[in-house]
This record gives structure tokens, sequence and C-alpha cells, in this order.
């Protein structure tokens, strides 16, 4: 399957009040930004949360972008900046070096493509995301609230974008290995399940996963350079 999204960003003044966004419906999506920024951070930002909010899953991502800046960054100078210690043909840094290292790390071993659509031309994704991006540097603008949307969701997906951070006195221990055939507790799920809010809490999270599904989680781990613990700690 491949997800479809628009990632979009609004800055008031460039520099100014700045807000990102990225869009798949109505039901998922997701916003925020800052109080000051420019307009290529906001869209560096929005493809970033995109691949944030997407890591759980293994299907193929077609990201819609009006930024050439940002398509080409990712796609045409990025591997060459960071051969160079992230400098330029010219020799001067980067700009945006920190977002630019955040998404060479989330792009690492995902099935992506990027495709140019123009602003501000009635593309329903395009449009969704834009208007997002803008009510959020708005707000910023009026100090006003920021609707953040829905997060990442999807009927059938395990693992939603937004839930309590862990401390360190919180973190699960994940434990994943092979079995023949996946089994999934029976009823409705139960926020109450980890008490995150407990500081002597200390929970175990136990996954079984086919065959496939572990050989293709052992592979996303090596790639990233971490243990399968690591790994499904940072999704849980």
């Amino acid at each position: 399957m491949t997800i479809i999204a628009a990632a979009d960003g609004s800055a008031l003044g460039n520099p100014g009040p700045a807000g990102w966004a990225w869009f798949v419906n109505d039901s998922c999506w997701a916003a925020g930004g800052w109080k000051h920024a420019t307009n290529n951070q906001g869209e560096l930002k929005a493809v970033l949360e995109l691949f944030r909010a997407t890591a759980h899953l293994d299907d193929d991502l077609l990201v819609l972008c009006d930024s050439q800046y940002v398509i080409n960054s990712i796609t045409k100078w990025m591997r060459g900046w960071k051969a160079k210690g992230w400098r330029k043909a010219d020799g001067k840094p980067v700009m945006n070096l920190d977002l630019l290292q955040e998404l060479d790390e989330a792009l690492a071993g995902r099935r992506y493509r990027f495709e140019w659509v123009k602003g501000h031309a009635n593309h329903p994704l395009n449009e969704a995301a834009d208007s997002r991006a803008r009510a959020v540097s708005e707000a910023y603008q009026r100090n006003a609230p920021i609707n953040a949307g829905p997060g990442w969701v999807r009927e059938g997906d395990a693992a939603p974008v937004r839930r309590p951070a862990l401390t360190s006195a919180t973190k699960a221990r994940a434990v994943a290995s092979p079995a023949a055939t996946p089994k999934l507790p029976a009823g409705p799920s139960h926020p109450e399940l980890f008490a995150f809010d407990d500081p002597d809490a200390s929970h175990t999270v136990s996954l079984q996963l086919s065959a496939d599904e572990h050989a293709r989680l052992t592979e996303r781990a090596a790639r990233l350079g971490v243990s399968v613990g690591e790994l499904l700690h940072g999704l849980i």
C-alpha cells in the first residue's frame, strides 16, 4: 500500500510566526509550528513529522510538496552536503542543518518518493495542508491555542502517533520473537493499561510477530544501527 500525503509550511513575514502540517485526510493529519521561523523551516518540518508519524509502518510513502527547495534538498543535494560535512559546494554551512540531519535519519530505510504540486492551485491535499499550516502561524501571531490535529489515525494500524512521553522510570522493555501466527488480545483497548504518571512504574511489553514481520523488523533495526529492542522502544 502507498500512503499519499501532502506536507506544507507557512511563515507570516518569512521569518515570523510559522506553522507546518501534513495531511492524509480529515481524520489523519497533524500540525505545529514556532513563534518565529522561516517558510523553508516549516516545509522541512512538515516532511520530517510525516516520516516520524509513519515510522511504524512498512508502506511506501508518496509526499506531495509544493516546495522545490525541500524536494531538491532531500532527493538531489543532501547526499553531497553530507559527504562534504554538511557544507555546500562553496564551502559555506548548509542552512537549516538541524532539520536536514533529522530528516536524513528519519529517511533511513524508508521507501518514498516526492511529487511536486503547484501551490495555491486548488489541489485538495495541498490546500488542506497549507490551510492547517497557515492556521498555526496565525494562531501564534494572535497568541491563540494551536490545533495540532489528531495525528496518525488509520484503521488497522497498531501504533498511533501521539502518546505520553516516557520518563526514565517508565521505559518499557520491548521483547520481540518470531511466532507462527500473530496473536492479539481480544476486546477493546484500555488506555489505563500503562500508568505513565506513576514514577515507580516499570513495564514489560511482549509482542508476537510472524516470521516475516520479525525479519522486516530486524532488517529495519539493522539499517538504523540499533537493536530490535531499541527500535521497538522508540515506537512504543
